[in-house]
């Protein structure tokens, strides 16, 4: 029994033309040759698939089907119109020619709206800070090489700038049709202009700086402000300093990656730094006063008396800028406790004493029974 049209293209037999339409689609962008290649099974269903809608695709045609059972009327015997080549074909739907431009945008030409502009590349480059630059900002010269567009012709590649024409193989438009015959019937594309590459224009006069090429390379310095707070990894990004677009299309960016160096005696997390101090027994003790590094600066630090081991002071606002705002992150200070390595007899004797005085309970962990 030969093939039934409506359960090729998965529709009902009342299917409205829309229905048969968006359902031929789906099925040739599935299985179109093209997309797979050297698949004979996907062939085999486009073709299948193509043959349908041929006859589907047209009034006549389908109303021949639907009542003598062939695309060509009675006595033609049932089965329909064969898959005899499709040059010709015309439907309300606009034919092959127009279904396959919709669909693929012209088979390795591009779609119907690409242009000959393309924005131009980002620049990536890599800067290192010291730990203080990093948190309170600072000026820096990046020295970088980029494409840009020819001063002399304005990136026309003509000379002045106006020795160019329209191009006469696509007529200015900067794009070309190509008609392709082939087993599955005859298939209209849009592409590219290989003439002038998409511009609608051919130069007369090549410009002698750039050589015809629109653009040169030049080496630019340029500056950037380093915001306080940026950290490690974090991405500036200069809108328009990149290469140069083409056909009047934007510059790409120029995109800073940061890498900040470790300091001394701090770790970073955040806005917030952080320090481990070694403290004396006796400081620990009787309290103390002490000068310690901060980012930048000395810091005086106050050592409660009974201070702990792992005990943390906090020193407010001196951590690094919060990026973007008018405000800073913390300093925390972690004390540690240090025991002298050794002790003569006296001074033994003598903590022996205090020892003596220190009653248990004045201990929160450490009690004895």
């Amino acid at each position: 029994m030969s093939k039934n049209y409506y359960d090729v293209l998965g529709v009902s037999k009342d299917a409205s033309d829309d229905e048969i339409k968006s359902a031929y689609r789906k099925l040739a962008k599935k299985y179109h040759p093209d997309l797979n290649p050297g698949d004979k099974t996907a062939e085999a269903k486009f073709k299948e698939a193509s043959e349908a809608f041929e006859v589907l695709g047209d009034a006549t045609k389908r109303k021949n089907y639907d009542t003598y059972g062939s695309a060509d009327g009675p006595g033609a015997g049932f089965g329909g119109a064969g898959f005899g080549g499709f040059e010709g074909f015309s439907s309300g739907f606009g034919g092959f020619e127009d279904i396959f431009s919709n669909i693929f945008g012209g088979f390795g030409g591009g779609s119907r709206n690409a242009s000959s502009s393309v924005r131009g590349a980002d620049i990536q480059v890599r800067i290192k800070l010291s730990f203080v630059e990093a948190a309170f900002g600072t000026e820096k010269s990046i020295n970088i090489t980029r494409t840009e567009n020819c001063e002399e012709c304005k990136g026309t590649g003509a000379k002045n700038g106006t020795e160019f024409e329209t191009c006469k193989h696509c007529g200015g438009s900067g794009r070309v049709r190509v008609t392709q015959n082939s087993i599955f019937g005859r298939m209209v594309t849009e592409q590219t202009c290989p003439e002038c590459k998409g511009s609608g224009k051919n130069i007369k006069t090549k410009c002698e700086k750039c050589s015809g090429k629109g653009k040169t390379k030049q080496n630019r310095t340029i500056e950037i402000t380093i915001p306080g707070g940026i950290d490690n990894g974090q991405i500036i990004t200069l809108k328009g300093q990149g290469e140069a677009g083409t056909g009047g299309a934007p510059n790409g960016d120029l995109q800073v990656v940061i890498t900040v160096e470790n300091h001394r005696t701090l770790k970073r997390q955040g806005f917030d730094v952080f320090a481990e101090i070694p403290i004396t027994f006796t400081e620990s003790l009787l309290g103390a006063k002490l000068e310690i590094d901060g980012i930048d600066e000395k810091l005086n630090l106050t050592i409660p008396e009974l201070s702990q081991t792992g005990s943390v002071i906090v020193l407010r606002g001196k951590g690094t800028k919060v990026l973007n705002k008018n405000s800073y992150g913390d300093l925390y200070v972690k004390l540690v406790v240090e025991m002298p390595n050794n002790l003569n007899k006296e001074q033994k004797k003598m903590v022996e004493e205090l020892a003596s005085k220190i009653s248990p309970n004045q201990y929160s962990k450490a009690k004895r029974k």
